[in-house]
């Protein structure tokens, strides 16, 4: 029981102090002695049972000092210890876009109005949905560690510009028989049939190596990836596992398939005996005229110049620009179009979820709607 200079009894916990000051303290949930100051007794009283109440209620936090910045630096050294370096490499491009305006902030200081106004000054739609998506999982594992009660991240308006998301692009038959005959001659040929044969994702592409690609039984291991990490302009090259279970797998080759990739061990064996293939990467099945490893820059980059190409030689109908990723989309499409079991089209493109299969991956073509529609009417 403590007691104020004049020796009256305060309550338990309570004291005054030599300067005059009351102060209370108490053991909070967390096993911390917990002290809290007030000018007179009243105040004092009342800030003990208000800070009682909230470790009752669980709505106390473990530190009210810790700045986002500092939280970022323990969410990525511990909850993100175990993401591969270009993950790691995505979350620090994505939170230096807010650290000006809420890194020296305290994380008990967070509200809504003063990350939504952080948001808004980003960019682009997708700026602030990828930004979003970082921030409430940082907030989440916070939330988890006691240090905020609540995670205002959840509540952010990231749509700002208005603009809706345009539909994916899918390429039409017509658009396929465009690429291989433009790319007939050149090495953008096998990387589009196999692209659009598999629904490989580039990097696994980009990372095959001979030894996974079976030929007696038909089958292509997809065991890896390749990833890229920019360090001061020079390129580092790295085999990662797939990010899931699922992502390893086994995909039939077509003879499309198996016919282009027996012409592309060809051409690497004549590449490998003019060029010296990196350490560690003399087994890829892509690589450059030579023998570097490559990256999906690289393959941007002259699908834009031949793009570019095929509308200059034919103005009066333009083929609209495309990413790599498109052609995994095509494959997805044109698989369900074609009557493939969901599962199964799930399995090939190496998925957790059947719903991210059938909502990212497949779309309708503007034929298929046709063809369907057509039938109904034939029904009436």
């Amino acid at each position: 029981m403590g007691k104020s200079l004049k020796g009256k009894e305060l309550g338990k916990g309570i004291s005054q102090r030599k300067d005059g000051l009351y102060q209370a303290r108490f053991i909070n949930r967390f096993g911390k002695r917990q002290t809290i100051y007030a000018k007179t007794y009243n105040d004092i009283t009342k800030k003990l049972r208000d800070a009682q109440y909230e470790d009752e209620k669980q709505i106390n936090v473990v530190t009210s000092n810790m700045t986002l910045d500092e939280w970022y630096n323990v969410w990525m050294t511990t909850c993100k210890k175990h993401c591969r370096d270009t993950t790691r490499r995505t979350y620090s491009v994505q939170y230096n876009r807010l650290r000006e305006e809420l890194g020296w902030r305290k994380l008990t200081n967070l509200n809504l109005v003063i990350i939504q106004n952080a948001f808004n000054n980003l960019k682009s739609d997708k700026s602030r949905r990828d930004c979003k998506a970082l921030l409430v999982d940082m907030l989440n594992r916070a939330f988890e560690s006691d240090l905020i009660n609540k995670n205002v991240a959840v509540s952010v308006n990231t749509k700002i510009d208005g603009t809706e998301q345009p539909e994916k692009r899918v390429l039409t038959p017509d658009e396929i028989q465009i690429l291989y005959q433009s790319t007939k001659n050149s090495q953008l040929y096998p990387f589009f049939v196999l692209a659009l044969n598999t629904g490989m994702r580039m990097g696994e592409i980009l990372g095959l190596t001979w030894e996974c690609v079976d030929f007696e039984t038909g089958f292509i291991h997809v065991e890896k990836t390749l990833c890229y990490l920019p360090n001061n302009g020079t390129a580092i090259y790295e085999f990662h596992p797939p990010k899931s279970k699922a992502g390893k797998r086994n995909i039939p080759m077509s003879k499309q398939v198996m016919e282009i990739l027996q012409e592309q061990k060809a051409w690497r064996d004549k590449v490998n005996s003019r060029f010296k293939a990196q350490s560690g990467f003399e087994n890829l099945v892509f690589t450059s005229k030579t023998n570097h490893p490559l990256h999906e820059s690289n393959i941007r980059t002259a699908i834009r110049y031949l793009v570019n190409r095929i509308n200059t030689e034919n103005p009066v109908q333009t083929f609209e620009v495309f990413t790599p990723h498109c052609l995994r989309h095509t494959f997805a499409t044109n698989c369900i179009a074609k009557g493939m079991r969901p599962k199964t089209l799930q399995k090939l493109l190496g998925h957790n979820s059947l719903q991210m299969t059938m909502d990212l991956y497949c779309h309708v073509l503007d034929s298929t709607l046709k063809d369907e529609m057509s039938i109904i009417t034939e029904m009436v």
